[in-house]
């Protein structure tokens, strides 16, 4: 920018005469100064009797400035002005989108990611009709199974807009990702529906997980409230928890904000794409599911720091035959009346997350509606009516966080009357009650040889469908309940242990005794504890490790399905972002 002083400006323009106020006081002379840009602006009128004053031109192209050295504690320390590089995220970087790479206000940004995971666990596993070893048990074999997984993802974005808080007025991105994942077992039938495969499978996988364009359609206020459309592979979650609608699909999403943004809003519609069963990546093949979804937030609401959603979804899933990667029929579930059906399910729900005082409240309640022409456990059509609820507390001191939380999902007590109570999602990705820390959370339990689960993995709800992305939801489940209690422990800037505990049990069993045509099935489900810790040794989320063992140890509920032996999980995850 270049400076002038008063006295020299007043030396380079003829003088001006004093001016009246309206007291009939004279004023000093002042003098406006057009400025440089796209547009003609003007300092505020400045008197020229002032020597000390200063009069700012800013420069054509305020961009073309780096910011000085500045080594504030020598050589060691911090460095607030440090000059960028092309591998240095942090600092000024051209493809972070600190610059310009075409006028003054279109940007590039990439970003890099890479997720290593590694999971060795123990799970109930059927022998099947061809069992790895001679003279094993009749249905139950070895159950210890070996998994990797590592995941590319690369992000291209180009914007028009700006750096600061103005939202921007349009975008263009496009993630492609690449999977590789080792999948090892100790029997057959489980890699892979055909028992030749063997008992180890290497998969890889290409996936188109984001493509979209982004509009800003107008600004409705100077207080950067605004309204947009994005139209493209894009991703999308529904709730703070992800309890009902998490993904990555081609759609049209109306947003924006409204009362100094307070208030945000969403009105989305998707019409998904079918998944790549072993690396969860998109195939650019049509799923025959359209999901609906429309929520809105309201922050401070009632009380400063907490923030309500009221929400809407609708999932319209159409009757298709559909066998996953690994050749096994997922769709419909390969259980009970095997024939293709329609879903019609509609979410009405309220969600909230924020501070209440000194505690932290997070919570959910849904209650879902609508029919499945044919259930594949009632054979028959059914009347959905079901609902969930969940609530956690928590409460920071010091360095310490203390967590209890609740969940409840309906369970259908009568799988023969034409009605299902059993709650259900539509791809829920749940962040509850200790998340990948607990062992019912991370693990898929499945429930029979055929490849339908207990419960699938990343969610509470024991559905009883064949798979959360390929499969249908199911409403006739035995529902559930969950009590837990954990903490967090910060005991570094950099170093997080957490330490959890669930209680399950299941709402209603009449599902499972019909199902698997046993009875008694009692409702304990089991403990469920694990720890755990995360580090981020740059004090960012560019690199974070994290790692824990969890456990299952079966009640009366568990036992009366598969066996008393604990089940267990360690796994350990390494992510790189640039």
């Amino acid at each position: 920018e270049i400076r002038i002083s008063a006295r020299a400006a007043q030396q380079s323009k003829p003088a001006l005469p004093e001016m009246k106020t309206a007291t009939g006081e004279t004023s000093p002379p002042t003098q406006t100064l057009p400025m440089t840009g796209e547009g003609v602006l003007t300092e505020p009128e400045v008197p020229l009797e002032a020597e000390d004053v200063q009069i700012t031109f800013p420069a054509a192209d305020r961009w073309a400035m780096p910011p000085p050295e500045w080594r504030r504690y020598g050589h060691d320390g911090d460095f607030p002005a440090a000059r960028g590089h092309w591998w240095d995220p942090f600092n000024l970087n051209r493809v972070k989108g600190d610059y310009p790479v075409l006028g003054q206000q279109i940007f590039f940004n990439f970003t890099g990611a890479s997720a290593t995971a590694i999971d060795f666990r123990r799970l109930p596993v059927p022998s099947n009709v061809a069992s790895a070893r001679p003279n094993s048990a009749n249905f139950f074999g070895r159950q210890e199974q070996f998994f990797l997984f590592q995941t590319f993802r690369f992000s291209f974005e180009l914007f028009k807009g700006d750096t600061s808080f103005r939202p921007q007025d349009w975008r263009i991105r496009i993630t492609p990702a690449v999977n590789v994942n080792y999948l090892r077992t100790q029997e057959r039938g489980i890699v892979n529906a055909d028992v030749r495969k063997g008992t180890d499978r290497t998969d890889a996988h290409f996936g188109l997980q984001e493509a979209f364009f982004e509009y800003k359609i107008r600004d409705l206020s100077p207080r950067f409230d605004f309204v947009s459309v994005r139209a493209g592979i894009q991703q999308f979650t529904s709730d703070f928890r992800g309890f009902i609608f998490v993904d990555e699909q081609p759609g049209v999403r109306l947003f924006g904000n409204l009362h100094s943004n307070r208030w945000q809003y969403n009105a989305a519609y998707f019409y998904l794409l079918e998944k790549d069963t072993n690396s969860g990546l998109n195939r650019l093949e049509r799923r025959h599911q359209q999901v609906i979804v429309a929520n809105f937030y309201i922050q401070d609401f009632l009380t400063h720091g907490y923030t309500t959603q009221f929400s809407y979804h609708f999932n319209k899933d159409d009757a298709t035959f559909h066998f996953d990667s690994n050749d096994f029929l997922v769709r419909p579930a390969p259980i009970g009346s095997v024939r293709p059906h329609d879903i019609r399910a509609h979410y009405i729900g309220w969600t909230g997350n924020g501070k209440v005082g000194s505690i932290n409240v997070s919570h959910a309640a849904y209650q879902a509606l609508g029919f499945d022409s044919l259930n594949p456990i009632e054979g028959r059509r059914v009347d959905i009516n079901a609902r969930m609820a969940a609530l956690e507390l928590s409460y920071d001191r010091d360095w310490k966080r203390y967590r209890a939380s609740f969940l409840y999902s309906s369970g259908d007590s009568n799988p023969r009357d034409g009605h299902a109570r059993g709650f259900d999602s539509i791809v829920d990705a749940t962040s509850f009650a200790g998340g990948p820390f607990s062992f019912f959370n991370r693990q898929g339990i499945r429930l029979t040889g055929t490849g339908v689960g207990l419960e699938p993995p990343e969610s509470f709800f024991p559905s009883l469908r064949s798979s959360k992305e390929e499969g249908q939801a199911n409403f006739v489940n035995p529902g559930l309940f969950l009590a837990n209690a954990g903490a967090d422990f910060d005991l570094t800037p950099k170093l997080r242990a957490v330490v959890n505990a669930n209680f399950l049990w299941f709402d209603r069993t009449e599902p499972l005794e019909l199902l698997l045509f046993q009875r008694p099935v009692r409702r304990g489900i089991g403990g469920d504890y694990g720890v755990g810790f995360i580090y981020r040794p740059a004090l960012s989320e560019n690199i974070s490790v994290a790692g824990g063992v969890s456990a299952l140890t079966p009640w009366r509920g568990l036992r009366d399905i598969y066996t008393g032996q604990t089940l267990f999980s360690g796994f350990a995850t390494l992510r790189f972002q640039f």
